[in-house]
């Protein structure tokens, strides 16, 4: 009598059996611009209120979940630096894509989504009191689950690693490693709002940055923005990298990553994974077209990174800035993208000073992969000494926008003044506010793994029925031993 194996069993079992493909190295070619596109900053998103209360916050990080199709922009804490309040969100949006040539179009707001906690919003208002993180949130990384489709997001304020679902509502919260809350290394008493009392632990508006996933779900990647309190602060050239486990919550290693120099507010932005330990970084200093930033001397550069041989230093120190020995950090492998090389003329050929967003997008139809950063343009609101807010209009024909800058009361086109003197100033159509910008690249990525939907612990048991089942059919049909 013939006896046949369940398809499903079946099925799984050549899922389970059948030879992986051959590992190749991960190399990353130098990446070639394609496109850019401008987003104006009185684009309003798709939630409710006033148009200021719903201006589009660009992108303190993207992402491309390729299984779904689905691109996502985050914005930070809001217009005001933490002092309005804002409900937090994130934005799932559409891209036309040239298949042939990599050239994008067409951006558009599908969904803006509010981050939650029991149905309270998470605000972009700074911790008060400051030794109490409550539902202050600054996000800035975020990344897909592709285990559960879930949305995993990092913040500045604690550092912390937060899950979400597809609705914005909390799952859980990371554990932080207590050597990166920022606190008075004598008393243990932290200040998550600023640095006042301070001695060790991130520094203020400089905690999780950046965000990664592993192409199988199973590990996230944050990176602090700069060195940390007792490692340096803004002098300091080393970074931590911290790998989160995703089933446990618990950080499992930290790793340092070496800025090529100090100062001038460089640190890292964006962290991409292309396999389980490498990645794209972007590294950048403080210069370039922004509010309130220095013009000139932009510096802004994605890497490509391997933390294969890097050391880990979960429970080490970087005293003065100087490695202990034997310590290695991540290596540096290739310079991808130089974002300063390519500059748009909306823009006067001026280089965005917050290059905050980076993505691995579709692939082409020659092999190569797209390649996404974007900008992050603080809403084009900035402050004054005393902390009265005010937006930030530019005309970008000028050789120098900042020269004849206006600033106007928030969401109001009258009242306003120049920024530079404080005379009455009257806005005409050359002026606008600072846009969101998104450049594409195309890049050869050799060995690249994007994250791909990975079996539940369910579909894991119905495999090893399968294995089971085929093994006990071939011992039914070889009685003898025989093949």
């Amino acid at each position: 009598m013939r006896r046949h194996v369940p398809l499903l069993a079946a099925g799984l079992l050549a899922a389970t059996v059948a030879p992986a493909p051959a590992a190749r190295a991960q190399r990353v070619q130098s990446a070639s611009f394609v496109n850019g596109l401008t987003i104006p900053g009185d684009a309003l998103d798709l939630s409710d209120g006033s148009d200021f209360d719903r201006r589009l916050g660009f992108f303190s990080d993207l992402y491309y979940d390729r299984r779904r199709g689905e691109w996502w922009g985050l914005s930070d804490r809001g217009p005001g630096g933490g002092v309005l309040p804002y409900a937090t969100r994130v934005q799932r949006f559409t891209l036309q894509v040239d298949g042939a040539t990599g050239r994008i179009s067409d951006y558009r707001v599908l969904e803006t989504i509010k981050f939650t906690d029991a149905g309270v919003p998470l605000n972009g208002l700074a911790p008060a009191p400051s030794d109490v993180l409550g539902n202050a949130f600054d996000p800035e990384g975020l990344v897909v689950n592709p285990r559960n489709g879930h949305l995993l997001v990092s913040d500045e304020y604690g550092p912390s690693l937060y899950e979400f679902d597809r609705d914005g509502a909390i799952v859980r919260r990371y554990a932080t490693p207590a050597n990166l809350v920022p606190r008075d290394a004598a008393t243990g008493t932290p200040n998550y709002a600023g640095n006042a009392g301070n001695t060790a632990g991130k520094a203020s508006n400089r905690g999780f940055e950046g965000l990664a996933v592993s192409p199988d779900g199973r590990h996230a990647y944050a990176v602090l923005q700069s060195a940390m309190l007792d490692e340096g602060a803004g002098s300091g050239r080393y970074m931590r990298i911290v790998k989160f486990d995703t089933q446990t919550g618990e950080a499992v290693g930290q790793y340092l990553y070496e800025l090529d120099t100090a100062g001038q507010g460089r640190g890292i932005s964006a962290i991409v994974a292309l396999g389980n330990e490498r990645f794209l970084v972007l590294e950048r200093n403080n210069r370039g077209l922004g509010v309130g930033a220095t013009l000139g001397g932009a510096d802004k550069v994605v890497y490509a990174v391997d933390l294969a041989a890097a050391t880990d230093v979960s429970d080490l120190a970087v005293t003065g800035g100087v490695l202990p020995d034997g310590v290695r950090p991540a290596r540096k492998r290739a310079r991808v993208v130089d974002l300063d090389a390519d500059v748009l003329p909306e823009l006067g050929g001026h280089s965005p000073e917050k290059w905050e967003g980076l993505a691995v997008g579709p692939r082409l139809d020659d092999g190569r992969y797209l390649l996404l950063a974007g900008t992050d343009n603080d809403y084009s609101v900035t402050q004054s000494g005393t902390g009265t807010q005010f937006d930030v209009w530019l005309d970008f024909s000028l050789a120098d926008p900042y020269a004849s800058s206006i600033q106007c009361p928030l969401g109001e086109t009258t009242g306003c003044v120049f920024t530079t003197g404080g005379q009455p100033a009257t806005l005409t159509a050359a002026y606008a506010l600072l846009p969101g910008v998104l450049h594409a690249y195309t890049a050869r990525i050799d060995g690249y793994r994007p994250p791909t939907t990975v079996p539940e612990p369910a579909t894991l048991a119905l495999t090893a029925l399968g294995v089971a089942a085929l093994g006990a059919l071939r011992a039914r049909r070889r009685p003898d031993g025989d093949a």
